[in-house]
């Protein structure tokens, strides 16, 4: 049972924990996504979505609170910056984790925690798929030959065809 435990210890002492996470926070608003073990992530995720909630309202309160958390001011500009303008319009749940299966060394279960607005992979917006009937296939409109127009000549040019002609009669 669970009973009151509010907080993953991750077999760390307080501060080596809260250390860790901000550090872990700082690098996922630094490069968008970070491998670490399932357990990581998941104490991560509770860490860091309320901190990106802050972001959305920009005040020096709420500047000084997500620097106090994450104690790297790269990472509050960076926070404040383009994470916060991207996640503006969503009410909540910024960060996806994604399992990876298991490390090789010590088969720990593996994931791969992401913001989610900065993924292209999972675009909004899918092209829309041809609809196929069986009865045939809709008959294509012929589509209109454009003519080509030619280019106005240059006097150059003219001069040149003029003297091809003449050259053509002379020698029939």
């Amino acid at each position: 049972m669970r009973h009151g435990k509010k907080v993953m210890h991750l077999g760390r002492k307080t501060a080596h924990r809260k250390s860790m996470l901000s550090n872990m926070a700082c690098s996922l608003i630094e490069h968008k996504r970070i491998n670490t073990t399932l357990t990581k992530a998941k104490a991560l995720k509770v860490f860091v979505e309320p901190i990106i909630t802050k972001a959305k309202n920009d005040t020096t309160h709420n500047r000084r609170l997500a620097f106090s958390s994450l104690r790297n001011k790269y990472a509050v500009t960076e926070l404040f910056g383009p994470v916060a303008q991207k996640v503006g319009d969503r009410p909540g749940g910024y960060t996806r984790i994604i399992r990876l299966g298991n490390r090789l060394g010590d088969n720990a279960s593996m994931a791969m925690i992401e913001l989610v607005d900065f993924n292209d992979t999972y675009a909004t917006e899918k092209p829309a798929k041809k609809k196929s009937t069986r009865r045939g296939r809709a008959k294509k409109e012929a589509a209109p030959v454009e003519e080509v127009q030619e280019a106005p000549a240059t006097e150059a040019t003219t001069e040149a065809a003029d003297n091809a002609k003449e050259s053509a009669d002379d020698n029939a």
